[in-house]
């Protein structure tokens, strides 16, 4: 067993289909079946059984694959590792982010990083869901910076900061008129008066989000029946739709503190504990993070300093 054929059985795995594990890993064909045939003879087992032209694990390959995962996975670190013993400026970082987290963090925390360290190369995976179960099934991810309050028991992370949900109203809407100057200001929001938004157009996140699933509560608890313009899991659109009267709706704090608007909005707490939303920095229980990994992570958690309230309802004086 070497790395290679390590990555052989890995890779066909994925794709379920000799011909594209083959492109992936720029082989031919040919060898690549060699191999595969070579590796099961030696062993004595099938490690996959093939069905037209579609290859699925064995009970032994899949056995294969779990040992395969973790020898892989070490090899990694101790590259890493052996990196930050040798003080070499170069090095690879692969993180995974939620699709529309990676739009309003990247530009903040990417100049910041390559100021620290110039020459590390960073890849950057945009998830749109499951990113638990990615960062643990793919070992090429360092890490994974999302919201989440259950955290998988083969995951470690660390608390990146915590922000509250807000809701978001153009300045020209009637419920931002009449507010103080010091209430439209970045980082004091006015308490909201549930019973204004009844009768009013929402364009609200997708049930399956996390801000989508705490405000449809919020909304049911104070008896809101909205009526909603459309569902999108894009918030910088909703916000930008928001800034021209199209609609309220809702976002965390750093969402709203981050983008840019021609007219910026009014926002308004709701003030209740159940919406916050905290972001992790998560990786594999016991892998190693070089020195370059931590600075990223680190530059995450000055974004939250940076762009929100401390997790906090924000005093207006």
């Amino acid at each position: 067993m070497n790395i290679h054929e390590l990555n052989y059985v890995i890779c066909i795995a994925k794709h379920q289909n000799i011909t594209k594990a083959a492109q992936d890993l720029f082989i031919s064909q040919p060898t690549l079946s060699k191999h595969l045939k070579k590796m099961e003879r030696d062993l004595g087992l099938k490690l996959f059984n093939r069905i037209d032209n579609c290859y699925i694990p064995t009970y032994a390959g899949r056995r294969y694959m779990e040992y395969a995962s973790r020898v892989l996975a070490l090899t990694q670190d101790w590259e890493k590792e052996l990196g930050d013993l040798l003080s070499l400026k170069d090095g690879e970082l692969t993180v995974a982010f939620p699709l529309m987290r990676s739009s309003c963090m990247l530009p903040f925390i990417l100049p910041a990083f390559h100021r620290l360290h110039p020459h590390v190369k960073v890849h950057f995976l945009e998830e749109t869901h499951s990113i638990q179960e990615r960062l643990l099934e793919d070992s090429q991810i360092d890490f994974a910076i999302f919201s989440e309050e259950n955290i998988h028991p083969k995951l470690d992370c660390e608390k990146l900061g915590r922000e509250e949900i807000l809701l978001v109203v153009s300045q020209k809407h009637p419920m931002a008129e009449g507010l103080p100057d010091y209430q439209r200001a970045r980082g004091c929001y006015p308490s909201v008066d549930w019973e204004m938004l009844r009768g009013e157009t929402f364009i609200l996140n997708s049930p399956e989000q996390n801000t989508g699933a705490v405000t449809a509560r919020l909304l049911k608890e104070h008896y809101v029946n909205p009526s909603v313009s459309f569902y999108t899991r894009n918030t910088q659109a909703a916000l930008l739709l928001v800034q021209h009267n199209e609609g309220l709706c809702f976002a965390p704090e750093t969402y709203v503190r981050s983008t840019a608007f021609d007219l910026p909005p009014v926002c308004f707490s709701l003030r209740d504990e159940r919406a916050f939303t905290s972001t992790v920095a998560a990786y594999r229980k016991g892998a190693y993070l070089p020195v370059y990994a931590r600075d990223f992570i680190s530059s995450a958690r000055e974004y939250f300093v940076t762009f929100t309230s401390g997790g906090r309802y924000p005093r207006c004086q």
